[in-house]
């Protein structure tokens, strides 16, 4: 119920816990730091994994499965990588009653146990590529938890593949992202900025690393998914050799990419309101329902017709649903059914069906319009349409809105402090996207992100030519053209 929710104005992040509580879509775990899923958001997750799952096959990738138990030497073996993931590590010391001679990490990523078996699995040119995506769970051991966001468990997929040439692997990883982009923003209706990682933002092990990034509508960035071109670093770890087309022994290329569980709360926060969740058609398990007004001298007339309604709507491939329940007033089926963010809702009554039409209710803008019965499957599939399209446009305006480019050191910080008190005195917080040129160097990135907390978000692939002028940052030479924001 919409009085459940704390207003987006009053306190965000109590606004998103509350989406995710009150739309049954997740809960706490009595494992701290872990969450249940419950069925409506698995059923979100499971149409997201399903898109993904599809193109990654198109593009001639197979699944596999590897151990959840990681030997902590294998790890040890990439230097960076250990040392990235090892404040996050899950360590397993004890098993059947005993000590281990080694002690596991639960898998925080998969990297090191695939590439172990890649070195069984390569001898030639001929033995390549391997293209294989794994769905699993992994474990970090986060200290501060957020329902899908961030948890210590998680659901994700994880690409691992291996290549002959340096060309093909980052071919590879430049391919993923873009599998990546179009799901979220064609399926999840959320738009994203692709670009490349900052060294100091890349993943522990790469060479470079590509994402896609998104703003909520507290205009922080959430980083939607990462594809890495590790170069031969993990190959040279693993001692992974093969022999190539001249019959000498070269040094395999990889890339590892994923996605996972946090793209439940990108749709959460980038699409919903002070009502509760508002979701695309596209991610619905129910994309409409049909709320009947039950009196009890019309009660059956109206059934038998919303039943026969309903069938026309499943038929035409609408997954449709009837809420016949007489347990509950119309108004709380309005409201409790506009908090699981069902796209569209139908109000069928006694007196529309005597006018012949019945009430239909568009979620994302509230807006209701009589439909003439004979027309309601073809107008429930226009504006299922029309939905998915409004919700990804809104989003980008909204994006596009709350990015600024950002000229120098001070503006910055003003950007990401508090903007001066207006006419009512009232202080507003700014941010949002600062668009800004940077000369690479680390050391004023880090400077800014001690002051601001706002790191570089990536570097725009499609932004990075006709680079003239002068570092926001500290007033050297430019050479990139950079997204900054606070982030998740």
């Amino acid at each position: 119920m919409a009085d459940k929710i704390t207003p987006r104005a009053v306190d965000y992040s109590q606004w998103y816990i509350d989406i995710v509580l009150n739309a049954k879509l997740a809960d706490y775990s009595p494992v701290k730091g872990s969450m249940v899923i419950r069925p409506r958001g698995y059923a979100i997750w499971e149409r997201i994994q399903a898109e993904m799952d599809r193109r990654f096959k198109e593009t001639g990738h197979e699944n596999a499965y590897f151990p959840l138990l990681i030997p902590m030497s294998f790890l040890q073996k990439e230097a960076e990588h250990v040392e990235g993931f090892k404040p996050e590590l899950a360590v397993v010391t004890h098993a059947g009653g005993e000590e281990l001679d080694e002690p596991y990490c639960i898998r925080p990523t998969s990297e090191t146990i695939i590439w172990a078996m890649y070195k069984n699995w390569i001898q030639s040119w001929r033995d390549l590529p391997l293209l294989y995506n794994q769905w699993a769970n992994v474990m970090r051991w986060e200290k501060r938890t957020r329902l899908f966001l961030r948890t210590s468990e998680f659901l994700w997929q994880e690409g691992h593949t291996a290549h002959e040439t340096k060309e093909e692997a980052e071919e590879e990883a430049l391919r993923m992202i873009e599998v990546y982009r179009s799901v979220v923003e064609e399926t999840l209706c959320v738009p994203v900025l692709m670009g490349r990682k900052s060294e100091a933002e890349k993943f522990a092990g790469a060479v470079h690393t590509l994402s896609i990034e998104a703003m909520m509508q507290d205009k922080k960035a959430l980083q939607a998914g990462t594809s890495h071109f590790l170069g031969q670093n993990f190959a040279k770890a693993f001692e992974v050799q093969f022999q190539n087309r001249e019959g000498k022994l070269d040094w395999v290329w990889a890339t590892s990419w994923g996605t996972s569980t946090r793209l439940v709360g990108a749709v959460i926060m980038t699409h919903s309101d002070d009502k509760g969740l508002v979701l695309p058609p596209s991610l619905a398990a129910d994309q409409l329902v049909i709320v009947p007004i039950l009196r009890n001298d019309t009660k059956a007339m109206v059934l038998e017709y919303c039943e026969k309604l309903l069938g026309e709507l499943k038929a035409a491939g609408i997954r449709a649903r009837l809420d016949s329940d007489d347990s509950q007033s119309t108004g709380w089926k309005f409201a409790e059914w506009e908090m699981r963010g069902v796209p569209i809702r139908l109000e069928v009554g006694p007196k529309d069906i005597a006018a012949g039409h019945v009430m239909m209710a568009r979620r994302d803008t509230g807006e209701k319009l009589a439909v003439q019965a004979a027309a309601v499957v073809a107008t429930a599939k226009e504006t299922l349409a029309a939905i998915q399209k409004n919700l990804f446009e809104r989003a980008k305006k909204f994006r596009d809105d709350n990015t600024h480019t950002i000229t120098d050191y001070e503006g910055m910080k003003a950007f990401f402090g508090l903007a001066a008190e207006d006419s009512a005195g009232t202080a507003a917080a700014k941010g949002g996207f600062a668009e800004a040129l940077w000369c690479g160097d680390p050391v004023c990135e880090k400077k800014l992100k001690t002051e601001t907390k706002a790191t570089i978000r990536c570097m725009p692939l499609d932004r990075q030519t006709g680079i003239d002028g002068k570092c926001a940052l500290c007033g050297a030479p430019a050479k990139h053209r950079a997204i900054f924001a606070r982030a998740y």
